[in-house]
């Protein structure tokens, strides 16, 4: 038996956020194992802890879609952290953790009981020419008009990124998701039908909520399912890499996510110099064993 908790993350109340599984003692697994959990407990990912590898770690994770596994994602890496320090982890340094995963070490630091880590770099960034946009307009099902901006935000999972006129627009979004089937965007993941890879696309605008600067909503498709996942720190992390550096929005912001599937989730969004944070709360709803 394993010690195994399920964590809701990027929310202080329970099942109002995204919830991640960890599997805290991870040593044995295969990667056959591990993918298989991952794919029965059919969440947007589960995640396993190891001992470290690299110097300066405090522990290692694999993280697993039901299909797939990732370098980096923004919710399982807070939820594995939370998870850790709840179990008894031992940063090596008081205040900061070390993580090791995939996209390499990722720094993750407490402050008030909340946990943020700073943003990976963008594996690509930049404009989205007007073929890739045609492809978007068809799955959002939107005029090419209503897209004030557009960019790659890329950061392990392959996020195309627009911005519309208000979270009002965002909110009223139904998506064809049978659109994607016929686009190919060439990102990370599961190839449906031939596709590349998951067509992820980011829609962020201003946000009606009164503590939230913007709204936020992400769909995608991996493995022949579509879906929209409740909140997203590697979407949140490179939004805010956009955002900030072009002077559309000023750190500390909140972003809302979730609003359209009855969530609540808040992602708190902090800039240090060069560093930008992406925090969130964590509760575990979850707590016993498991056997894999």
């Amino acid at each position: 038996m394993r010690a195994f908790k399920q964590v809701d993350v990027f929310t202080a109340d329970p099942y109002c956020g995204n919830p991640v599984a960890v599997v805290l003692n991870a040593e044995g697994l295969t990667t056959d194992q591990m993918q298989r959990f991952a794919n029965w407990t059919n969440l947007s990912e589960t995640t396993f802890v190891l001992p470290p590898e690299a110097a300066g770690a405090d522990y290692k994770v694999r993280i697993f879609t039901p299909d797939v596994e990732l370098p980096f994602a923004g919710h399982p890496t807070i939820g594995t952290c939370h998870a850790w320090l709840e179990a008894g982890g031992q940063p090596a340094n008081a205040g900061t953790v070390m993580q090791e995963c995939g996209a390499g070490l990722i720094t993750l630091r407490q402050d008030a009981g909340r946990l943020a880590f700073a943003a990976p770099p963008l594996m690509r960034s930049g404009p989205v020419d007007e073929a890739d946009l045609a492809g978007v307009c068809a799955v959002l099902r939107i005029d090419r008009s209503a897209i004030i901006d557009a960019q790659w935000a890329d950061n392990g999972p392959g996020w195309l990124a627009v911005l519309l006129a208000s979270a009002d627009e965002v909110l009223a979004l139904e998506p064809d998701f049978g659109a994607v089937e016929s686009y190919d965007i060439g990102v990370v993941g599961a190839a449906p039908l031939g596709i590349a890879g998951p067509t992820k696309i980011g829609v962020a605008a201003q946000s009606a909520a009164n503590d939230a600067a913007i709204e936020v909503r992400a769909f995608f498709r991996s493995g022949g399912q579509a879906a929209e996942d409740p909140v997203t720190g590697s979407l949140n992390a490179a939004l805010a890499q956009w955002f900030l550096a072009d002077g559309r929005l000023t750190a500390p912001y909140v972003a809302s996510q979730g609003t359209a599937l009855g969530r609540a989730g808040r992602v708190y969004i902090d800039q240090a110099g060069t560093d930008i944070w992406v925090g969130g709360d964590a509760v575990t709803c979850v707590d016993g064993q498991v056997s894999i």
